[in-house]
């Protein structure tokens, strides 16, 4: 079997999606400091190449901010109340030129849908 092809992420073409990286959680997803230490980095690499970038909160007033580590402070947030990101992320899911997307988050099975 052929292995599975990646694409390249460009700038033009890509955006990041970064799921629900909030204080509630932080206790209780297992290897959470982890998690965000890796989305800290690929917010870090998209922003050095121009890559926007949609951060989410799921019920922020329930479930708390983005963790300040994540470095995302400077970046809007998009509150939601729907598991899936598809409808937060509508208008850049619109845009013709966007052909790559990079997810980042927790809670796969819900999160990342």
């Amino acid at each position: 079997m052929a292995a599975a092809r990646l694409g390249r992420p460009l700038p033009g073409s890509s955006v990041l999606f970064l799921c629900d990286l909030q204080e509630r959680f932080r206790d209780s997803i297992a290897a959470f400091p982890q998690i965000v230490a890796v989305a800290a980095r690929l917010l870090q690499g998209c922003r050095i190449l121009g890559v926007p970038v949609l951060v989410t909160e799921q019920r922020p007033e329930v479930l708390g901010p983005t963790v300040p580590e994540l470095g995302a402070q400077d970046l809007p947030r998009v509150p939601k109340t729907a598991f899936s990101m598809a409808g937060a992320a509508a208008p850049l899911l619109g845009d013709p030129k966007i052909r790559s997307v990079l997810l980042c988050g927790i809670e796969a099975q819900a999160c990342v849908l």
